[in-house]
């Protein structure tokens, strides 16, 4: 007794039919139960914590560091430097307006230390909670108080002298001290500028986020000139103290954010394999 005759298949129609038994090199890759490929090992998740980065970025943080010292130091040792640039604060001070002024002195206190600080730690903990997790949020965090740490650094260096407030028509907050340059509140207004952007960037809201980061600085920087508590060089080496904290700190965090978030998200990465099916 024989058996059935064997069928005899064309070339083609054996490539067809292996297509459709054969698994894909994705999931042949698959573990039973599960939907990942490699063994079921998760995915690695967009790098949320990588922040924009200038190339050749620790030479760029130098030079910008250089040159709001050897501006400082120049508005320091030159002689009349201080008293040119005074008559700025003093013309200022002979025009205050009462809409001006509310605006100004509610600048003065958002962006001071205090108010900054808690300003920083709300929205780093809405970012955390809401919108990227921690690692986004140390990163914003991180980003926004860089101006205000460098602004204390280079103070410290250049120790040049604030505006007398007895010299102006109307002093509206008057300081005194060796901390005039550069502005405090300028360098940090810009660094949270780019804070803000970085989380907008990719974003339709980018280009909008970028112009009112711009703004934002500027309208902070003329405050401290209307109050009478800066020059005209420390509000300008302000931009220039900021964005080399900001050039500095995003290269340091892209180089050692691989090594956080792997700590941040081994955790979570732990899953225990599904059970074979029989």
């Amino acid at each position: 007794m024989t058996g059935p005759v064997p069928v005899k298949r064309d070339a083609g129609s054996r490539d067809a039919a292996y297509s459709e038994v054969a698994p894909s090199r994705d999931t042949a890759q698959r573990r039973p139960g599960t939907n990942r490929p490699d063994g079921g090992r998760p995915a690695a998740g967009p790098r949320l914590w990588a922040l924009p980065q200038v190339r050749h970025w620790l030479l760029v943080g130098i030079l910008l560091s250089a040159a709001v010292v050897a501006l400082g130091l120049s508005a320091q040792l030159t002689p009349g430097f201080s008293a040119a640039e005074f008559g700025v604060d003093q013309d200022l001070s002979q025009h205050h307006a009462a809409a001006l002024t509310a605006v100004a002195m509610a600048l003065n206190l958002v962006f001071g230390p205090v108010a900054g600080l808690a300003l920083i730690g709300a929205a780093a903990l809405y970012i955390w909670l809401f919108r990227g997790g921690l690692v986004k949020a140390l990163a914003f965090g991180l980003v926004a108080s860089s101006g205000w740490v460098a602004s204390e650094v280079f103070k410290i260096i250049v120790a040049r002298q604030r505006p007398s407030p007895a010299l102006l028509f109307d002093p509206l907050a008057p300081e005194t001290g060796s901390n005039s340059f550069p502005s405090g509140h300028v360098s940090f207004a810009v660094a949270l500028g780019f804070a803000l952007y970085f989380l907008a960037r990719g974003t339709r809201w980018a280009k909008v986020t970028a112009v009112g980061a711009a703004a934002m600085a500027l309208v902070v920087a003329w405050s401290r000139l209307y109050i009478g508590v800066h020059y005209p060089t420390d509000v300008a080496a302000s931009f220039l103290a900021a964005s080399a904290a900001v050039v500095m700190v995003a290269g340091l965090w892209n180089v050692a954010a691989p090594r956080i978030a792997g700590w941040f998200r081994a955790p979570s990465a732990i899953r225990s394999p599904a059970p074979e099916r029989k």
